[in-house]
């Protein structure tokens, strides 16, 4: 199977399971799913490979037959905790058509399948944990009210997670778009059109083990697509639309310091230590910029942490 999305993320690594974690993009054509019936395996999937061979050990299809260009290229966080009282390896990912998923990531099975936002194109999920796309939701030619939108609920840059709050931090999309097929049904390319008509931006934390939203903070009309970068001190690490670098209490949301860098930051943060202090490190317009956090800031993060 040929597919439409670009797949530019590199996998994820597991030592001990020797294995890599990858994402695929979405077939092709992209709006029209009536010249390629089924699911299409292995597309919008979470699969696991073999590094020396390249075999498949296991694969999980985010989107079966996808209609809306979604791929799941979203940055998958592998996770060691227990999950419902049992000790569990996990992949977590939060994917552009709506869904939190966590899977066990020796066997691939599902154990959450969870939407994090408006999600109206599907008719709940299978015994396999797969979202079951609703045919009255794929793109017509009169058009057809998708949430969320082709941009998806988020996109390929980093979420975190906080093993201390067993929180998994995402930048959010809620949103909705209009998707049209071509008059004729269309055998290649597009084979249609979509436009947003409505979103905004939100940071989102939601609780792993149930797939409820502990807390949100608003980023500003469509947020501004940075990654999330969370510390063992309690900091959680974006940005917003303002083009605000923004550090919030890992714990409930509120924001404890920003700085306005001129425009919306499209990367994800990362931290290092300098001489004993630590900076965190953003991008934003084609500049770098290197962030040491006020001592009162760590003060009040390492005060919420240790409580």
């Amino acid at each position: 199977m040929t597919t439409g999305g670009m797949t530019w993320m590199t996998g994820t690594y597991d030592p001990e399971l020797d294995l890599i974690y990858w994402g695929t993009g979405n077939p092709t054509p992209v709006l029209t799913g009536s010249t390629r019936p089924g699911d299409n395996p292995y597309t919008c999937s979470i699969v696991a490979l073999k590094p020396q061979t390249g075999k498949m050990v296991w694969a999980f299809q985010a989107s079966p037959h996808d209609t809306h260009d979604w791929d799941a290229v979203e940055t998958p966080v592998l996770v060691d905790a227990d999950f419902h009282g049992q000790p569990r390896e996990m992949l977590m990912q939060t994917s552009r058509n709506g869904y939190f998923f966590v899977l066990d990531r020796t066997t691939g099975k599902n154990l959450l399948s969870v939407p994090f936002g408006p999600v109206n194109w599907s008719r709940g999920v299978d015994a396999q944990g797969r979202p079951i796309p609703n045919p009255d939701k794929e793109p017509a030619r009169d058009g057809r009210l998708i949430a969320p939108d082709e941009g998806g609920m988020t996109n390929y840059r980093s979420p975190s997670f906080d093993p201390k709050t067993g929180l998994f931090i995402v930048d959010a999309h809620p949103s909705y778009g209009i998707y049209f097929a071509k008059p004729a049904d269309g055998t290649f390319g597009w084979a249609g059109a979509d436009y947003g008509i409505w979103g905004k931006g939100l940071l989102e934390a939601i609780d792993y083990q149930t797939g409820r939203i502990r807390w949100t903070h608003e980023l500003g009309p469509r947020g501004s697509g940075a990654g999330v970068l969370t510390t063992d001190a309690g900091i959680t690490f974006t940005g917003d639309a303002q083009g605000n670098v923004l550090a919030i209490d890992t714990s409930d949301g509120k924001t404890l310091w920003h700085a306005g860098q001129g425009a919306a930051m499209q990367s994800s943060p990362l931290t290092f230590q300098l001489d004993g202090r630590q900076v965190v490190l953003t991008s934003s317009g084609g500049v770098l910029f290197a962030w040491a956090l006020p001592d009162a800031v760590l003060e009040k993060a390492n005060t919420t942490a240790s409580r």
